[in-house]
């Protein structure tokens, strides 16, 4: 377990259970899976620090504080620069104490220096979600389509909502619904396959071989059969092995 600042050896190292910990220690090689993952579920705060410096010393405590006070909404990454200088030269630190927010895997936020307690609780409290926000992440975690259509209610276009349901529109059979639905946001990995199978109507789990073989010959003259082959393709996934196979044959058809 860590030392820690001067004056506090307790800080919380790791997780337990389902029970987030507000405090870790990361170094060069774990940065990627404590900071950079985790902040897609959860703001991370880190704190650049080494033992000899003073100021270090005097915000490392009020950091602590203001993250405990998020209940675990936000984790605070300290980093021992002497220890770990790759994690410095990543953030361009020139001096420390550096402190940076990160969301998503991106720094929306930072500050150099031992800033006093109120600015450094106005700087983590920034970080928390609004009660809007709250809400939304709720109604999508229950996953039913009233929660999922009261999440669009509140943001129209909120991806996760969209994706959830138009995946359930799917598996009831609405696929119209779940198409329409699905044009309030762009394109992705994500709504490629709900949108195959909504235009196929069906999931083909047992014959790709014969469908793909039996439209091969049509695709370049039948935009409709081309289209119901690359969904179907989309249905099996890059993890198919035969997609990749069949994704030449198609250009080699095509061109």
């Amino acid at each position: 377990m860590s030392q820690g600042y001067a004056g506090r050896g307790d800080f919380v190292v790791g997780s337990v259970g389902s029970v987030r910990l507000m405090t870790i220690d990361v170094t060069d090689a774990t940065f990627g899976t404590d900071v950079l993952e985790q902040s897609a579920t959860v703001p991370v705060v880190i704190d650049l620090w080494a033992p000899w410096c003073g100021p270090c010393r005097t915000l490392g405590p009020i950091l602590e504080q203001a993250v405990d006070a998020t209940d675990g909404q936000v984790v605070l990454a300290k980093v021992n620069v002497d220890e770990n200088p790759g994690i410095a030269r990543a953030f361009q630190a020139q001096s420390i104490p550096a402190v940076y927010a990160m969301q998503n895997g991106q720094v929306v936020n930072g500050f150099v220096g031992a800033l006093p307690e109120r600015e450094v609780t106005q700087f983590v409290e920034s970080l928390l979600p609004t009660p809007t926000q709250s809400r939304l992440a709720e109604l999508i975690a229950a996953g039913d389509e009233a929660s999922l259509r009261q999440a669009l209610e509140i943001e129209p276009g909120n991806e996760d909502a969209v994706v959830a349901l138009a995946a359930l529109y799917v598996q009831g059979g609405r696929n119209d619904e779940a198409l329409a639905l699905l044009e309030r946001i762009p394109e992705s990995e994500r709504t490629r396959p709900i949108a195959a199978a909504a235009r196929l109507g069906f999931t083909p789990d047992d014959d790709y071989d014969a469908q793909l073989s039996g439209l091969l010959g049509r695709v370049k003259a039948d935009d409709d059969a081309r289209q119901q082959f690359v969904d179907i393709l989309e249905l099996m996934g890059p993890a198919d092995p035969r997609t990749a196979d069949y994704r030449k044959r198609l250009t080699r058809e095509l061109y």
